[in-house]
């Protein structure tokens, strides 16, 4: 097989996902990587420098995706609420392969401490818990929209992880009924 001329860093990065899903993250090595992908490890050495370097480009990668799906629903100025709807939209409509990608680089950022950092800026970002980022809305909206940001959190990740057997229809009525109380005014505090 001809070695292609050029790297698609996309689609060493789909290998990459694939490798974890497949063989789990200790699987996860330049070497499998590189022969997913049909390029020599020294190429792949070239477009990402090290494995380190590949996790970061993952996380980096899924953290965009998500981000931009979230922004086409809420909107550039989105308030805080109309942000929350967007991420559960998102939450909501991620699909088997993609939860079952997600399962797979949670397991392989446990095994790679540094890139949790990360993940957890981008979370606080998301969930308010950042004292950096202003918060936009009223106290008990803060707390309301903080708490469905984890049940639908919560649920993606029983379902993702395989803790819990869920039909399409249970997932849609579980995220339908998190946007039903995101819809539904806070009580006042």
């Amino acid at each position: 097989m001809a070695r292609p001329k050029t790297i698609d860093r996309e689609k060493v990065l789909e290998c990459a996902e694939q490798v974890v899903q497949r063989s789990g993250a200790s699987a996860l090595t330049l070497d499998a990587v590189a022969r997913q992908a049909g390029i020599t490890k020294g190429g792949l050495q070239y477009c990402f420098g090290n494995k380190d370097d590949l996790i970061a480009a993952l996380v980096e990668r899924w953290i965009t995706a998500f981000d931009m799906q979230a922004a086409l629903h809420g909107g550039p100025d989105a308030s805080p609420l109309a942000r929350a709807r967007a991420y559960v939209r998102v939450c909501s409509q991620i699909d088997d392969a993609t939860r079952a990608r997600m399962a797979g680089m949670l397991v392989t950022l446990l095994q790679s401490p540094r890139h949790l950092q990360r993940i957890r800026q981008w979370y606080a970002g998301w969930f308010g818990l950042d004292p950096a980022t202003p918060a936009g809305a009223h106290p008990a909206e803060q707390v309301r929209i903080r708490t469905l940001l984890f049940a639908a959190e919560g649920a993606f990740f029983l379902r993702s992880l395989g803790f819990i057997d869920m039909a399409q229809a249970q997932w849609d009525s579980v995220f339908a009924d998190i946007q039903t109380l995101l819809s539904t005014p806070a009580p006042a505090m």
